[in-house]
Protein backbone atom coordinates (compact mmCIF):
# COMPACT_ATOMS: atom_id res chain seq x y z
CA UNK A 1 0.00 0.00 0.00
CA UNK A 2 1.23 3.48 -0.84
CA UNK A 3 1.93 5.65 2.19
CA UNK A 4 0.33 8.90 3.29
CA UNK A 5 3.06 11.02 1.73
CA UNK A 6 2.16 9.58 -1.68
CA UNK A 7 -1.47 10.58 -1.26
CA UNK A 8 -0.61 14.00 0.16
CA UNK A 9 1.58 14.76 -2.85
CA UNK A 10 -1.14 13.47 -5.15
CA UNK A 11 -3.72 15.62 -3.33
CA UNK A 12 -1.63 18.76 -3.82
CA UNK A 13 -1.26 18.12 -7.55
CA UNK A 14 -4.83 16.91 -8.18
CA UNK A 15 -6.77 19.34 -5.97
CA UNK A 16 -8.34 17.03 -3.43
CA UNK A 17 -7.95 16.27 0.28
CA UNK A 18 -8.15 13.22 2.49
CA UNK A 19 -10.83 13.18 5.12
CA UNK A 20 -9.59 12.42 8.62
CA UNK A 21 -12.82 11.15 10.14
CA UNK A 22 -12.82 10.70 13.92
CA UNK A 23 -14.47 7.68 15.49
CA UNK A 24 -15.11 6.43 19.02
CA UNK A 25 -17.41 3.48 18.35
CA UNK A 26 -17.66 0.45 16.07
CA UNK A 27 -20.75 1.89 14.35
CA UNK A 28 -19.00 5.10 13.32
CA UNK A 29 -15.85 3.19 12.32
CA UNK A 30 -17.91 0.92 10.05
CA UNK A 31 -19.81 3.86 8.57
CA UNK A 32 -16.60 5.65 7.59
CA UNK A 33 -14.91 2.58 6.10
CA UNK A 34 -17.96 1.31 4.21
CA UNK A 35 -18.55 4.70 2.63
CA UNK A 36 -14.92 5.15 1.63
CA UNK A 37 -15.00 1.71 0.04
CA UNK A 38 -18.23 2.47 -1.81
CA UNK A 39 -16.85 5.74 -3.19
CA UNK A 40 -13.34 4.42 -3.88
CA UNK A 41 -11.77 7.09 -1.69
CA UNK A 42 -8.61 6.95 0.41
CA UNK A 43 -9.48 7.73 4.01
CA UNK A 44 -7.87 8.45 7.37
CA UNK A 45 -9.42 6.92 10.49
CA UNK A 46 -8.63 9.37 13.27
CA UNK A 47 -8.76 8.60 16.97
CA UNK A 48 -8.10 11.01 19.83
CA UNK A 49 -6.42 10.26 23.15
CA UNK A 50 -9.78 10.24 24.94
CA UNK A 51 -11.32 7.98 22.29
CA UNK A 52 -8.38 5.58 22.68
CA UNK A 53 -8.94 5.54 26.40
CA UNK A 54 -12.68 5.03 25.94
CA UNK A 55 -12.44 2.17 23.42
CA UNK A 56 -9.14 0.59 24.49
CA UNK A 57 -5.87 0.56 22.56
CA UNK A 58 -6.04 -3.02 21.37
CA UNK A 59 -9.70 -2.73 20.41
CA UNK A 60 -8.91 0.20 18.11
CA UNK A 61 -5.84 -1.35 16.50
CA UNK A 62 -7.34 -4.80 15.97
CA UNK A 63 -10.63 -3.50 14.59
CA UNK A 64 -8.84 -1.19 12.16
CA UNK A 65 -6.68 -4.14 11.03
CA UNK A 66 -9.89 -6.04 10.22
CA UNK A 67 -11.29 -3.03 8.39
CA UNK A 68 -8.10 -2.68 6.35
CA UNK A 69 -8.20 -6.37 5.40
CA UNK A 70 -11.84 -6.12 4.35
CA UNK A 71 -11.53 -2.94 2.29
CA UNK A 72 -9.69 -2.42 -0.97
CA UNK A 73 -9.25 1.33 -0.55
CA UNK A 74 -6.22 2.84 1.25
CA UNK A 75 -7.02 3.27 4.95
CA UNK A 76 -4.69 4.95 7.44
CA UNK A 77 -4.95 4.96 11.24
CA UNK A 78 -4.05 8.33 12.74
CA UNK A 79 -3.61 9.63 16.28
CA UNK A 80 -5.38 12.99 16.54
CA UNK A 81 -4.05 15.70 18.88
CA UNK A 82 -1.47 13.70 20.77
CA UNK A 83 -0.31 15.99 23.55
CA UNK A 84 2.88 14.25 24.67
CA UNK A 85 5.81 12.24 23.41
CA UNK A 86 4.57 9.27 25.43
CA UNK A 87 1.15 9.05 23.76
CA UNK A 88 2.69 9.48 20.30
CA UNK A 89 5.30 6.81 21.05
CA UNK A 90 2.55 4.50 22.26
CA UNK A 91 0.59 4.99 19.03
CA UNK A 92 3.70 4.39 16.92
CA UNK A 93 4.47 1.19 18.84
CA UNK A 94 0.85 0.03 18.46
CA UNK A 95 1.16 0.26 14.68
CA UNK A 96 -0.51 3.56 13.82
CA UNK A 97 0.27 4.86 10.32
CA UNK A 98 0.40 8.48 11.42
CA UNK A 99 0.52 10.53 14.62
CA UNK A 100 -0.18 14.15 15.37
CA UNK A 101 1.89 15.80 18.06
CA UNK A 102 -0.04 18.87 19.14
CA UNK A 103 2.34 21.04 21.12
CA UNK A 104 0.76 24.23 19.78
CA UNK A 105 -0.09 25.46 23.29
CA UNK A 106 3.62 25.53 24.20
CA UNK A 107 6.10 28.32 23.46
CA UNK A 108 7.62 28.04 19.97
CA UNK A 109 10.97 26.56 21.03
CA UNK A 110 9.27 23.93 23.19
CA UNK A 111 6.90 23.07 20.34
CA UNK A 112 9.88 22.64 18.02
CA UNK A 113 11.75 20.47 20.52
CA UNK A 114 8.82 18.14 21.26
CA UNK A 115 7.74 17.84 17.63
CA UNK A 116 11.31 17.05 16.56
CA UNK A 117 11.57 14.37 19.25
CA UNK A 118 8.36 12.70 18.01
CA UNK A 119 9.52 12.94 14.38
CA UNK A 120 12.84 11.26 15.14
CA UNK A 121 11.14 8.35 16.90
CA UNK A 122 8.27 7.94 14.45
CA UNK A 123 10.34 8.30 11.28
CA UNK A 124 12.71 5.56 12.46
CA UNK A 125 9.70 3.25 12.39
CA UNK A 126 8.25 4.54 9.14
CA UNK A 127 5.40 6.49 10.75
CA UNK A 128 4.14 9.81 9.42
CA UNK A 129 4.05 12.87 11.74
CA UNK A 130 1.78 15.91 11.74
CA UNK A 131 2.64 18.96 13.80
CA UNK A 132 0.68 22.11 14.61
CA UNK A 133 1.61 25.77 14.76
CA UNK A 134 -0.95 28.32 15.88
CA UNK A 135 -4.06 27.49 17.90
CA UNK A 136 -7.70 26.94 17.03
CA UNK A 137 -10.31 28.12 19.50
CA UNK A 138 -13.09 25.86 20.74
CA UNK A 139 -13.62 22.70 22.79
CA UNK A 140 -13.28 19.12 21.55
CA UNK A 141 -12.01 16.10 23.50
CA UNK A 142 -8.73 17.20 25.12
CA UNK A 143 -8.60 20.50 23.19
CA UNK A 144 -9.90 23.59 25.02
CA UNK A 145 -8.70 26.95 23.67
CA UNK A 146 -10.38 30.30 24.35
CA UNK A 147 -9.28 32.21 21.24
CA UNK A 148 -7.60 31.75 17.88
CA UNK A 149 -3.87 32.35 17.45
CA UNK A 150 -3.19 32.42 13.72
CA UNK A 151 -0.19 30.63 12.27
CA UNK A 152 2.81 32.87 11.57
CA UNK A 153 3.97 32.04 8.00
CA UNK A 154 7.66 32.71 8.67
CA UNK A 155 7.56 30.69 11.87
CA UNK A 156 5.86 27.90 9.93
CA UNK A 157 8.79 27.69 7.53
CA UNK A 158 11.29 27.59 10.40
CA UNK A 159 9.18 25.04 12.27
CA UNK A 160 9.05 22.61 9.34
CA UNK A 161 12.76 22.94 8.65
CA UNK A 162 13.82 22.38 12.26
CA UNK A 163 11.43 19.55 13.11
CA UNK A 164 11.37 17.62 9.81
CA UNK A 165 7.61 17.21 10.29
CA UNK A 166 5.68 15.65 7.37
CA UNK A 167 2.59 17.86 7.45
CA UNK A 168 1.48 20.96 9.32
CA UNK A 169 -1.86 21.85 10.86
CA UNK A 170 -2.44 25.59 10.46
CA UNK A 171 -4.75 28.05 12.19
CA UNK A 172 -6.56 30.32 9.73
CA UNK A 173 -9.89 30.87 11.47
CA UNK A 174 -11.53 27.47 11.89
CA UNK A 175 -12.35 26.24 15.39
CA UNK A 176 -13.19 23.06 17.27
CA UNK A 177 -16.66 22.00 18.37
CA UNK A 178 -20.22 22.88 17.32
CA UNK A 179 -20.14 26.60 18.15
CA UNK A 180 -17.55 28.01 15.78
CA UNK A 181 -19.02 31.38 14.77
CA UNK A 182 -21.55 33.87 16.09
CA UNK A 183 -21.78 35.73 12.79
CA UNK A 184 -20.58 34.99 9.28
CA UNK A 185 -17.88 32.33 9.04
CA UNK A 186 -14.59 33.65 7.71
CA UNK A 187 -11.22 32.08 6.97
CA UNK A 188 -7.92 33.93 6.64
CA UNK A 189 -6.95 32.93 3.12
CA UNK A 190 -4.42 35.76 3.12
CA UNK A 191 -2.51 33.99 5.90
CA UNK A 192 -2.87 30.64 4.13
CA UNK A 193 -1.40 32.09 0.94
CA UNK A 194 1.55 33.51 2.87
CA UNK A 195 2.18 30.13 4.46
CA UNK A 196 2.12 28.51 1.01
CA UNK A 197 4.64 31.00 -0.29
CA UNK A 198 6.95 30.09 2.57
CA UNK A 199 6.24 26.36 2.20
CA UNK A 200 5.50 25.72 -1.49
CA UNK A 201 3.56 22.49 -2.12
CA UNK A 202 4.02 21.41 1.50
CA UNK A 203 1.10 19.34 2.90
CA UNK A 204 -1.09 21.52 5.11
CA UNK A 205 -3.92 20.39 7.38
CA UNK A 206 -7.16 22.02 8.44
CA UNK A 207 -8.70 21.17 11.80
CA UNK A 208 -12.02 22.42 13.15
CA UNK A 209 -13.69 22.56 9.73
CA UNK A 210 -17.00 20.81 10.46
CA UNK A 211 -19.94 22.59 8.84
CA UNK A 212 -22.43 21.65 11.61
CA UNK A 213 -25.17 20.69 9.14
CA UNK A 214 -28.49 22.30 10.07
CA UNK A 215 -30.40 19.23 8.90
CA UNK A 216 -28.92 16.99 11.59
CA UNK A 217 -28.97 19.71 14.24
CA UNK A 218 -32.72 20.08 13.59
CA UNK A 219 -33.29 16.32 13.81
CA UNK A 220 -31.33 16.18 17.05
CA UNK A 221 -33.24 19.09 18.60
CA UNK A 222 -36.66 17.88 17.45
CA UNK A 223 -36.03 14.57 19.18
CA UNK A 224 -35.10 15.82 22.63
CA UNK A 225 -31.70 17.43 22.03
CA UNK A 226 -30.63 20.90 23.05
CA UNK A 227 -27.97 22.00 20.56
CA UNK A 228 -28.91 25.67 20.26
CA UNK A 229 -27.15 28.31 18.14
CA UNK A 230 -24.66 25.78 16.76
CA UNK A 231 -22.84 27.07 13.72
CA UNK A 232 -19.97 25.64 11.69
CA UNK A 233 -17.70 26.62 8.80
CA UNK A 234 -19.31 27.45 5.46
CA UNK A 235 -18.41 24.46 3.26
CA UNK A 236 -17.77 26.73 0.30
CA UNK A 237 -14.82 28.17 2.21
CA UNK A 238 -13.30 24.79 3.05
CA UNK A 239 -13.92 23.69 -0.53
CA UNK A 240 -11.85 26.67 -1.70
CA UNK A 241 -9.08 25.65 0.70
CA UNK A 242 -9.02 22.19 -0.91
CA UNK A 243 -9.34 23.19 -4.55
CA UNK A 244 -7.09 26.25 -4.59
CA UNK A 245 -4.57 25.65 -1.81
CA UNK A 246 -2.31 23.01 -0.27
CA UNK A 247 -4.84 21.71 2.24
CA UNK A 248 -4.46 17.94 1.84
CA UNK A 249 -6.19 16.72 5.02
CA UNK A 250 -9.35 17.97 6.68
CA UNK A 251 -10.40 16.71 10.11
CA UNK A 252 -14.10 15.91 10.53
CA UNK A 253 -15.39 15.03 13.98
CA UNK A 254 -18.24 17.24 15.20
CA UNK A 255 -20.37 16.63 12.10
CA UNK A 256 -20.20 12.86 12.69
CA UNK A 257 -21.06 13.17 16.38
CA UNK A 258 -24.12 15.31 15.62
CA UNK A 259 -25.34 13.00 12.84
CA UNK A 260 -24.90 9.84 14.93
CA UNK A 261 -26.64 11.35 17.95
CA UNK A 262 -29.46 12.71 15.78
CA UNK A 263 -30.10 9.25 14.35
CA UNK A 264 -30.17 7.57 17.75
CA UNK A 265 -32.47 10.22 19.23
CA UNK A 266 -34.84 9.95 16.28
CA UNK A 267 -34.90 6.16 16.41
CA UNK A 268 -35.59 6.07 20.15
CA UNK A 269 -38.36 8.66 19.89
CA UNK A 270 -40.01 6.88 16.95
CA UNK A 271 -39.66 3.48 18.64
CA UNK A 272 -39.95 4.08 22.40
CA UNK A 273 -40.48 0.38 23.03
CA UNK A 274 -37.08 -0.53 21.60
CA UNK A 275 -34.16 -1.20 23.97
CA UNK A 276 -31.93 -3.03 21.50
CA UNK A 277 -28.88 -0.91 20.63
CA UNK A 278 -28.33 -3.01 17.51
CA UNK A 279 -31.53 -1.46 16.19
CA UNK A 280 -31.42 2.13 17.43
CA UNK A 281 -27.77 2.62 16.41
CA UNK A 282 -28.56 1.74 12.78
CA UNK A 283 -30.11 5.10 11.93
CA UNK A 284 -27.19 6.89 13.56
CA UNK A 285 -24.79 4.83 11.46
CA UNK A 286 -26.84 5.60 8.34
CA UNK A 287 -26.65 9.34 9.03
CA UNK A 288 -22.89 9.11 9.53
CA UNK A 289 -22.58 7.29 6.19
CA UNK A 290 -24.55 10.10 4.55
CA UNK A 291 -22.28 12.76 6.06
CA UNK A 292 -19.09 10.93 5.05
CA UNK A 293 -20.40 10.44 1.50
CA UNK A 294 -21.29 14.12 1.23
CA UNK A 295 -17.85 15.18 2.46
CA UNK A 296 -16.01 12.84 0.09
CA UNK A 297 -18.01 13.88 -2.96
CA UNK A 298 -18.68 17.56 -2.35
CA UNK A 299 -15.95 18.85 -0.07
CA UNK A 300 -12.87 16.65 -0.26
CA UNK A 301 -13.18 15.71 -3.95
CA UNK A 302 -11.48 12.41 -3.03
CA UNK A 303 -13.89 10.04 -4.78
CA UNK A 304 -12.07 7.68 -7.16
CA UNK A 305 -8.67 9.04 -6.08
CA UNK A 306 -7.16 5.73 -4.92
Amino acid sequence: MKDLLYYYKKAVSKGFALGAFNFSSLEVLKAIALTAEKLNSPVILAVSESALEYMGDEYVVENVKIIKNCCKVPIFLHLDHGKSFEICKKAVDLGFDSVMIDASSLPFEENVSLTKQVCEYAHAKGVFVEGELGQLSGVEDNVDVKENHFTDPLKAKEFVKRTNVDSLAVAIGTSHGAYKFKGESKLRFDILMQIEKCLPRFPLVLHGASSVNEKYVDVLNKNGGNLKNAKGVNEELTKMAVQMHNIVKINIDTDLRIAFTAGIRQSLKDNPENFDQRKYCLLGQKYVEDVVAHKIKNLLNSQNKT
